[in-house]
């Protein structure tokens, strides 16, 4: 069983593919001595990259791979090669060469420091800037909103322990989150500068739209993970506010009233009050609900990650 696994999603990466995988053959040979395997995940590539990735599977049988019928994504790709990984340190990287094998070696060193996961942070990014300007964004407002201090959490190039990944579901485009995720699992999560270099072939395969449903896709991971055992402290939160604030502007309306200074068929805010009245007490019922789901449908201990245990 190999030591270290690593797993590479791809799509249309004919021209790069050789190169990663010589430069990779160098780098994990001289950490593992040959203890290691590459899975490449070919994610429904409609170019001559699995013709290479045959080629380079029968030069070295440690490069394996596994091919789409069509394009699924990256999260997809990432959750099919992390479920076929042996290795008990995993490293995830991207197929354009932008990413440096020779980074490897540091990650790992970083992991043994203590950490589950190790994230790559492209400190100086060779990108044109209407993707490192949203990105900056992106990032901004997922580490407050996640409550984990990255600078990258989209960098491809990562280190995993293999408890993390076995624990940390991925689907949709949730693989800009793992770090996220696993932070709220309770892993210890470090990030690391790792050089990051100029695109040679192929053109980038993302664009303005994953902004948008990443943003979606991080009220998505908040819900399902902060608050899907305390729904009520979502919705409760925000329906007493909205409640509240109702009530205010009814009392004060209502006291304008009783001293004659207006007439309440007159004042829109009036009604604006009793809206958010109304919405306020259907959220905290929506979060009461939904702590009667969780009570019904709880796992029991089973659903709790232990991280060691003496008997």
């Amino acid at each position: 069983m190999p030591h270290i696994s690593v797993v590479i999603p791809l799509l249309n990466e004919e021209e790069s593919l050789n190169e990663l995988a010589s430069r990779l053959e160098t780098v994990l040979f001289t950490m593992t001595e040959g203890d290691y395997e590459v899975i490449f995940i070919d994610d429904g590539s409609t170019d001559d990259s699995y013709s290479v990735l045959q080629a380079i599977h029968i030069r070295n049988p440690r490069f394996k791979t596994v091919r789409f019928r069509r394009n699924y994504g990256k999260s997809a790709a990432l959750a099919v090669g992390f479920n076929r990984v042996q290795g008990d340190v995993v490293f995830t990287m991207d197929a354009d060469l932008q990413d440096d094998p020779n980074e490897l070696p540091e990650l790992l060193a970083k992991l043994n420091e203590g950490y589950d996961l190790v994230s790559g942070w492209k400190r100086k990014r060779y990108d044109p800037w209407h993707k490192t300007a949203p990105s900056k964004l992106f990032n901004a407002v997922t580490s407050r909103m996640s409550g984990i201090k990255l600078h990258d959490f989209n960098c491809g190039l990562k280190v995993y322990r293999k408890d993390v990944i076995k624990s940390v579901q991925i689907y949709g485009d949730m693989h800009r989150y793992i770090p996220a995720l696993a932070h709220w699992e309770g892993f210890r999560i470090a990030e690391l500068p790792v050089q990051h270099h100029p695109r040679i072939h192929g053109v980038s395969k993302f664009g303005a739209k994953r902004f948008v449903t990443g943003f979606l896709d991080l009220l998505t991971v908040l819900f399902t993970t902060r608050y899907i055992k305390r729904p009520l402290h979502l919705f409760g939160t925000v329906g007493t506010l909205l409640a509240l604030i109702g009530l205010c502007i009814e009392a004060y309306l209502s006291i304008e009233w009783m001293l004659g200074l207006t007439y309440l068929s007159n004042r829109p805010l009036f009604l604006v009050g009793i809206l958010l009245i109304i919405v306020g007490v259907q959220l905290i019922s929506m979060g009461l609900l939904g702590e009667l789901i969780v009570k019904n449908s709880s796992r029991g201990t089973d659903q709790y990650l232990i991280r060691a245990e003496l008997c």
